[in-house]
């Protein structure tokens, strides 16, 4: 494949159009990612009015917006007005408010009233990604009837296979596929033809995206329908549009449980240094602040140290044990939370269930452990080590289980209390159980060492 970036700078047109001829859609928009943002618009320009917008359409909204810079005025408000509906709010979200409001104003009324629509929606709603493009038919219809409806209005539709079905009020009584229109007697009735109660399903205006997504992800579905607070058909959530929803809120959860990063709200390519610095340090700095707590824990027991020596070589185990541990735990529940699968009544349920992995995870490395340390130290030294890695597995699958639930519970993203946080809180608090067992083994040696002279 000619390289685009070589086609572009030497202003090889022929050759450009040609590679544009016989390149996909999404490959043209990758490569077009790829370009310094002036030069976007050389390669963009000489595409035809349709394929021109699918390719800007497949574009991320950060580059969107670099492109737009670079175009005239005309051609920008062309893109902007021939986009679907939620692309175009989706656009407009991430740009300045100022530069939002002149492409909006420039819209026609029609365009600009479905826009602002769907911007009146609380963010990361369902209402805010769903498009109110589609095309819906009454109960009362014929087969006849629906599909003269479907060509008459459907034109401009991305999403015609399922049709929602309303009744006179634009109230959702269930959906219907479209080949299956296509293929029942003419006069059977829409209603005859909708599909059974338990697998009609919709969400509401306020609903969070990321529920709908999963539910046509789980559900199988090609579309989803979209219902204000009376039931009333307002839009529905395409099956294209459920998987970026939920390639951002998995991203999102990524980022944070690798080590507190903040998502990115743009490609990484595009991002500059300072950009990707600024959403890296804050966490840095607060589990900088929380780490301190088991350098007070080491201070703490600075005699124990002192008076036993070869407790200091175990420590970075155990805390990487205990880590590991309250890890795992954190990421199967938090992986359950995202599809469904529980829910903050299973919390007591979950806890009882991580505890007692921690306790068998615990004793599966204690019996690994004891043997090796009797050998190469001593059996007291073993007894410290082994009860530890039972005490601490113990307790950072029981953390690791509960504080997820207990995140969302409040609000918070449980991926922001996995790995690191989790991590942190287990070296402070198992450093102390690893210490409080040495006292106890080692109480007759400390004695000995606290009162030299007895």
């Amino acid at each position: 494949m000619p390289n685009v970036v070589d086609l572009v700078r030497g202003q090889d047109l022929a050759a450009l159009r040609a590679w544009l001829d016989e390149t996909g859609t999404l490959d043209i928009a990758e490569e077009l990612s790829r370009l310094e943002p002036p030069k976007r618009a050389i390669p963009f320009r000489l595409l035809d009015k349709d394929r021109a917008l699918a390719v800007f359409e497949a574009l991320d909204p950060i580059h969107q917006q670099q492109l737009l810079d670079a175009l005239r005025a005309e051609q920008v408000r062309e893109l902007v007005e021939d986009m679907d509906p939620d692309d175009r709010a989706r656009l407009l979200d991430e740009m300045p408010a100022k530069v939002a409001n002149r492409l909006q104003s420039g819209l026609s009324a029609e365009e600009r009233e479905r826009t602002a629509t769907l911007l009146g929606y609380p963010p990361e709603s369902a209402g805010r990604v769903m498009t109110p493009e589609y095309v819906n038919v009454r109960a009362n219809m014929t087969a006849t009837d629906a599909l003269a409806k479907v060509r008459r209005t459907g034109g401009e539709v991305a999403a015609l296979r399922v049709l929602p079905v309303t009744d006179e009020a634009r109230r959702l009584v269930g959906v219907v596929d479209l080949p299956t229109v296509v293929t029942a007697d003419p006069t059977t009735r829409i209603a005859e033809l909708v599909r059974p109660d338990p697998d009609t399903y919709s969400v509401r205006v306020d609903d969070d995206q990321e529920v709908a997504a999963r539910l046509i992800q789980e559900a199988d579905l090609i579309a989803l329908p979209v219902v204000d607070s009376e039931d009333r058909l307002v839009g529905i959530i395409t099956v294209d549009d459920a998987m970026e929803i939920i390639e951002a809120e998995d991203t999102e959860d990524i980022s944070r449980a690798a080590g507190g990063v903040e998502p990115l709200d743009r490609p990484y390519m595009a991002a500059s240094v300072l950009y990707l610095a600024r959403k890296r340090a804050v966490w840095l700095l607060v589990l900088i602040v929380a780490a301190a707590l088991t350098v007070s824990v080491l201070d703490a027991f600075e005699d124990t140290l002192a008076a036993v020596l070869a407790l200091a070589l175990f420590i970075p185990l155990l805390i990487d044990t205990g880590g590991n541990s309250g890890s795992q735990a954190a990421t199967v529940v938090i992986r359950a939370q995202a599809v469904g699968e529980v829910r903050f009544a299973d919390l007591p349920r979950i806890v009882w269930r991580e505890t007692r992995v921690g306790v068998l995870l615990g004793i599966m490395l204690a019996v690994v452990g004891f043997p090796i340390v009797s050998l190469v130290f001593d059996t007291q030294l073993a007894t410290v080590v082994s009860l530890t890695l039972v005490a601490i597995c113990t307790w950072a699958s029981f953390a690791g289980g509960m504080l997820p639930m207990l995140a969302k519970r409040v609000g918070i993203d449980p991926a922001v209390v996995s790995a690191p946080l989790i991590t942190t809180l287990v070296d402070a608090t198992g450093l102390i159980i690893y210490f409080l067992i040495a006292s106890a083994v080692y109480a007759d040696q400390l004695a000995a060492v606290a009162s030299p002279g007895m």
